[in-house]
This record gives structure tokens, C-alpha cells and sequence, in this order.
């Protein structure tokens, strides 16, 4: 989904003035940092919108002629600088007038608000007055109020790029009631509750050897079997994995194998966007501890298709325990490059979308 900020002109593009009015040329001057601050947000995906309230814009007090060769210097700058804007939405009331658009409150972007098509979750408001984070309440988003000491354009574009990747996913059906939270940039002690001693210690070993946070909470039809069970957290562990990871800029997308005493796995891991599951491999046992083998390729493949990653796996062994845990430790050591950040942040793609 796309990801948008929403950006205050006066105060926070551009340095206000005592008067509070741009109206004249050297009145114009661009807030430390903005333009190398927004160009780390574009390449990291971000798309802008410039939302401002201009007080008494058309009257005497503040004239058209005035305002607009000052907002075309703004907009021909930035875009030398290659940044634009996808809309541009202007107030020109006074509070005095009670209008439906002057911020904080939403008018200027009805369109937006009834657009499903971008992540409330990866957007924000960017502004210096205590307004524009009440806009960003009224829009559901995330609120920055931009401060030139406080939290100025380069600590803005830190927190938004370097954000933590992190997500909670709660399905409930009828057979299942499951929270799953993961978090891919901060290793935690597992937090595990599944209702099967053994499927618990196997998603430990992918959170340890993956170096993610992983929580999972589950209550299930047990007193039936295990099936319901292992599939709807497989289901969603990856629709966590999926969201925490959203458009994938930077990652390293592929993964690897891992052998382990005398079972060896070979996992290969593709963050391709399209599900693909294969599996080879014959246990010789039934259940390890509670959980039944054949749930095993189950699991996987339940999370490949949530996760939307091709997945293939094959595993060779004696040991029935050792099979099954390399598969998962396997899984994790396959995941932590797929999923590591580097210095750059393309979409690791030729397609430019994963």
C-alpha cells in the first residue's frame, strides 16, 4: 500500500516569519534540511501531499499575486531537486470563517479520507503547529510536529526510514483464537503459548536463529487435534511477517540452509511476493512430543502462502527430533538475511514491487 506525509508549507518547508505572512521574496527561506530529509523519505517510498492554511489568501490583506510566485519558487526548487508534491491543498479562510477545510480539521482531503488504497499505518502528518497533529488524529495517522531544535527534517526522516518493523496479526475462528506480534528489528526472549509443548520449542528455534521478536499466543480446538492448531498460526506468523515487512525496500530478500548433527535441511527462501511451497522429506516417526509430523510441510506452507515467499525444503535423517528442528532452525537462519535492511533502499526487484 502506498505510504504518504502529509506536510505543512509555512513553519515547516519554509521558515515563518514574525508576521506569519510569506508575501514577499526575502521573507522566503527553506527549513534547514528538508530537501535532503525529503529525499531520503522519497527513495524510502513515501509519497507527499502539501496541505497548508493560508489566512485571508484572495482579500487585500494577503492577495493572490502575492502568494503564488512564492508557492511556484517553493515547488520549482524542490523539484530541481527532483521532489514533488502529488496534490497541493490550500486553505485560504480565516478561523473566523468556520469553513469545512482549514486544518485541523479534514475538508482539504475528503478524497484521501475515503481512499483505501494507502497505509494509515506508514503515514503521517508533518507539521509545526499542535493543528497539524490534530489533523493527523482526524486522518487516523501518525502525527510529527516538526521543530527545528526539537525534531527537526533530518531526525523526522531517521525515525520514519529507520522505524522498527513490527506487527500483530489476531485471527479468530471458530477453531482458533491467535495473537501473533513480531518484531524484526529487536531479538526478545519468545513469548510462546500454543498448547503444544513441542510446536512452542520449534517456533523459539526459528525466532532465535531468524534474530526477531516473536510473541504467540493461541488458544485452539485441541480436545479435536493439533491440525487447526499449527495450521492458523502458520497462517498467521506469516501475515505478521508479511505486514512487518511492507514494500520490502532494502531487504535482502533471499535466504539459505543450515545442516544440524546427522539430519541435514536445505531451505531456500525467496521474499518474492507470490506464494510457492515445496517440500521433500520423509520422518520416521509420527509425533514428535504432541505434534504430529505430517503438520510439519503444514506449517511451512501455511506460511509461505500467507507470507507470500516461495519456500522449498527438503530434510534427510534418522532422527525424527533433529529433522523437524533443523527444518525450523533452518527456516530462521533462511529468514534473518531475507528480512536484514542494508544501506540502500530499493525494492530488491527488477519489477520495482515485491
Amino acid at each position: 500500500m502506498r505510504k504518504i506525509l502529509f506536510i505543512d508549507r509555512d513553519g515547516t518547508l519554509i521558515t515563518e516569519p514574525f508576521d506569519q505572512q510569506i508575501d514577499r521574496l526575502d521573507k522566503f527561506a527553506l527549513e534547514p534540511d528538508c530537501v535532503p530529509a525529503l529525499l531520503r523519505l522519497r527513495d524510502a517510498g513515501w509519497t507527499f501531499v502539501m496541505v497548508t492554511n493560508q489566512d485571508g489568501l484572495g482579500t487585500p490583506s494577503f492577495r493572490e499575486v502575492e502568494f503564488r510566485p512564492l508557492q511556484k519558487l517553493l515547488l520549482d526548487i524542490l523539484a530541481s531537486q527532483g521532489l514533488a508534491f502529488e496534490a497541493v491543498r490550500v486553505c485560504p479562510h480565516t478561523a473566523a470563517d468556520k469553513c469545512d477545510c482549514r486544518k485541523p480539521k479534514t475538508g482539504l482531503l475528503t478524497d484521501y479520507v475515503k481512499d483505501v488504497s494507502w497505509s494509515r499505518e506508514s503515514s503521517a502528518v508533518i507539521g509545526d503547529r499542535e493543528t497539524d497533529v490534530t489533523l493527523a488524529q482526524n486522518l487516523g495517522i501518525r502525527g510529527l510536529r516538526y521543530d527545528r531544535k526539537a525534531l527537526g527534517w533530518a531526525e523526522i526522516a531517521r525515525q520514519l526510514v529507520d522505524a522498527p518493523r513490527r506487527a500483530t496479526i489476531v485471527r479468530h475462528t471458530k477453531e482458533t483464537k491467535i495473537t501473533v506480534s513480531v518484531d524484526l528489528d529487536q531479538a526478545a526472549a519468545a513469548q510462546l503459548a500454543t498448547g503444544i509443548g513441542f510446536f512452542d520449542h520449534m517456533l523459539e528455534q526459528i525466532a532465535k536463529n531468524a534474530g526477531i521478536g516473536l510473541a504467540v499466543k493461541c488458544e485452539g480446538d485441541l480436545e479435536i487435534d493439533e491440525h487447526h492448531t499449527v495450521e492458523d498460526v502458520g497462517i498467521a506468523f506469516g501475515a505478521a511477517l508479511k505486514q512487518a515487512l511492507g514494500d520490502k525496500r532494502g531487504v535482502g530478500r533471499y535466504g539459505f540452509v543450515l545442516p544440524m548433527d546427522e539430519a541435514q535441511a536445505q531451505v531456500a527462501l525467496d521474499l518474492s511476493g507470490r506464494a510457492c511451497f515445496t517440500f521433500d522429506g520423509k520422518f520416521p516417526r509420527e509425533f514428535v512430543g504432541e505434534m504430529p509430523t505430517e503438520l510439519v510441510a503444514h506449517f511451512f506452507r501455511s506460511v509461505s502462502d500467507s507470507l507470500l515467499a516461495t519456500l522449498q525444503m527438503n530434510v534427510k535423517g534418522d532422527n525424527t527430533h533433529h529433522m523437524v528442528e533443523t527444518l525450523f532452525k533452518g527456516f530462521g537462519r533462511a529468514l534473518r538475511p531475507a528480512i536484514a535492511r542494508g544501506a540502500g533502499s530499493e525494492i530488491p526487484s527488477t519489477k520495482g514491487v515485491l
